[in-house]
This record gives structure tokens, C-alpha cells and sequence, in this order.
């Protein structure tokens, strides 16, 4: 469990904005509002040392009431080897704040993110200042695979895709993943 002196100050600077604090597996998970995510991820590493940016992710919750995506930042102090883990509700169609300036690091999960649930960042700079793209997918693939309405099987575009775009040898489709 994170020092309690880290939570307390999050709630001092930031308390109109947290929406929950709690644990689950012995990590720290502080739930913001996404209005405040950027700011809050900015003075975690500039006020409270957490310099390392794990990861960022995000969940698809398309039955919740509300916002369906949490956005999900892992950090960790290399100082004290405390971890936190920040997260905030994102609506379909909303956008995040890019934290690039904050992380370089951010650049490639943010891409992830975005190529696998469509959850777009505002102002992410790229190497050479690009913008956001796809991480795994093909530029031209429809759909964001993990979020919870992509279909399992595939669909029409995808097989089409495969049957255009990968040599013979590697068209083989496996048979747990398409319909007889």
C-alpha cells in the first residue's frame, strides 16, 4: 500500500477532482476527473517523484452507466519504489489530454491505446511531431480489437484484408477464431 503522505497530498491539491481513492492487489488506484488527469499525472512526477511511467491502457465497460472507458496510467518512484496506478472515465468520442510532454515514453502507449480501443489524445507529439496512429493495426483497419463490441470472429473486412495483404503461405486461419 502507497505512503498515506502521497494520498493526503493528492487530496489536498487535487480534491474537488478525486472521485475515489482505493486498493485492489495491494496497488493504489486514484480514480480523477479527466479534466484534471493531465495535471494530476504532472505533479505526481514533478511534486511527488514518480518519474517512471509504466504503462497506459484502458477498459471497456459498454454496460456501465455513463462513461464507458477508463483510462489507465501505472506509475512507479524509482526513488522509493512506490507505485500508484491514476485512472479516469472517458465517454465514447471524448478526448484525452496526451501527457507526451510530461513522459516521452508515453508516445508508443498512447498509440496503443488509441489502435486498440479508439481512444483518441489531444496533442500527442510523436517522433518528429507526429501525430497519433495506429500501433499494430494495418492504417486502413476498421475497428478497435479490444474493445468489448469488436467482433471475435472477424468480419468481412478483416478476411478480405487477409486475403489481399498476406502472402498464401500465411493465410491460414485458425480454426477457434472463424466460422466453418
Amino acid at each position: 500500500m502507497l505512503d498515506e503522505k502521497i494520498i493526503a497530498s493528492l487530496q489536498d491539491r487535487f480534491k474537488e477532482n478525486i472521485v475515489e481513492v482505493g486498493e485492489s492487489c495491494g496497488d493504489s488506484i486514484v480514480t480523477v476527473e479527466l479534466n484534471s488527469l493531465h495535471d494530476v499525472l504532472s505533479f505526481l512526477k514533478k511534486e511527488l517523484s514518480f518519474d517512471y511511467l509504466l504503462f497506459i491502457t484502458a477498459t471497456d465497460n459498454p454496460k456501465r452507466e455513463g462513461k464507458r472507458f477508463d483510462i489507465v496510467y501505472q506509475l512507479r518512484s524509482t526513488e522509493t519504489l512506490d507505485e500508484i496506478r491514476i485512472k479516469a472515465a472517458v465517454n465514447e468520442g471524448e478526448e484525452v489530454e496526451s501527457i507526451t510532454d510530461i513522459w516521452v515514453s508515453a508516445i508508443g502507449d498512447e498509440c496503443e491505446t488509441y489502435d486498440m480501443f479508439g481512444i483518441w489524445f489531444k496533442n500527442h507529439k510523436g517522433p518528429g511531431g507526429e501525430g497519433l496512429r495506429r500501433a499494430f493495426m494495418p492504417d486502413d483497419w476498421n475497428g478497435h480489437p479490444l474493445r468489448k463490441d469488436y467482433p471475435l470472429k472477424g468480419d468481412d473486412f478483416s478476411d478480405k484484408w487477409v486475403e489481399k495483404l498476406l502472402p498464401e503461405g500465411q493465410r491460414h486461419q485458425p480454426d477457434h477464431t472463424r466460422m466453418p
